[in-house]
């Protein structure tokens, strides 16, 4: 495919309607810097995020749509989401429908119904117990996530939602915006790749840090105009606007979103080498990974 528009969504699993955790950057082809498209309101809601992606859908408007989450949980290691519960779903897009199912009377895409219950808490680690198949150390990791490691990244199961660098959370939240989308935006791997409209990849916001080469230390967080700039020049951007604050979220989503637009011409990235048909369908793949 060819995108004329690249965006790159900062995702939160947090609690609440508004969150300061949610950013999200645009970029059209080109050199032009990506800029942060402002809320409707003060901040994000995943609910606000969720209509502005019907409204590319609706459009058909060829864009390429980077969320920083985990759209599945592992699957390969054991044959299975959830060993050892029969309703354990057999691909992805079977989980999300669960799990928006499960959770369909919280607001703001919370999950905590699905984590609460008695045979998916066996498998996650939350604050004040474990599950007694949560495994041992990080837990379980998708087949992509050891793949990250080899790039230098530090994954974190999905069945982890305790500490700060947990992405369970955020994870589960995306699952029931993802069911909420489907038939209407394809995601990748999971869905064929479409010959117009968006499309919606998976992306580790300290890949594009990271491979930008300009990070000090281990530092993948940007957090002035001058880093953010230098790191934008090796992805061929433009300098961008400057912010009136530098968050984390913020300079992340207008990084990846260049990186982005960099790599998506990059043939070798839509089929790494590990994955088959059946990462596919459980587990994903995130872009940039290979």
């Amino acid at each position: 495919m060819t995108f004329d528009a690249f965006a790159c969504i900062d995702w939160s699993g947090a609690k609440g309607e508004g969150q300061k955790g949610i950013a999200l950057a645009l970029c059209e082809k080109g050199r032009a810097a990506p800029r942060l498209i402002d809320p409707p309101g003060r901040l994000w809601s995943r609910a606000a995020i969720l209509d502005w992606l019907e409204e590319q859908a609706q459009a058909g408007r060829r864009i390429l749509i980077g969320m920083d989450i985990s759209p599945a949980l592992p699957f390969i290691d054991a044959g299975a989401y959830f060993p050892g519960w029969h309703a354990s779903p057999a691909d992805a897009p079977g989980l999300w429908q669960m799990v928006d199912e499960m959770c369909a009377d919280e607001d703001h895409f919370g999950a905590n119904a699905f984590i609460a219950h008695e045979q998916a808490a066996r498998h996650f680690r939350q604050q004040g117990q474990c599950g007694d198949l949560f495994g041992i150390g990080r837990g379980r990791l998708r087949v992509c996530e050891f793949g990250q490691k080899d790039a230098g990244l530090a994954p974190y199961s999905c069945f982890n939602l305790v500490g700060a660098a947990q992405v369970g959370k955020s994870s589960l939240t995306a699952m029931r915006l993802l069911h909420r989308l489907r038939g209407r935006i394809p995601v990748w791997p999971f869905d064929p790749l479409p010959t117009h409209g968006p499309l919606i990849v998976e992306i580790y916001t300290s890949l594009a840090a990271r491979h930008s080469g300009v990070m000090p230390g281990n530092r993948t967080k940007i957090k002035d105009g001058a880093l953010l700039d230098a790191a934008l020049t090796c992805w061929n951007s433009a300098p961008h606007t400057p912010l009136a604050e530098y968050s984390d979220h913020a300079t992340d989503a207008i990084l990846t979103s260049a990186w982005l637009r960099a790599k998506a011409v990059n043939a070798l990235l839509w089929v790494p080498k590990r994955l088959t048909p059946e990462i596919s369908s459980t587990e994903g793949w995130t872009f940039g990974v290979i």
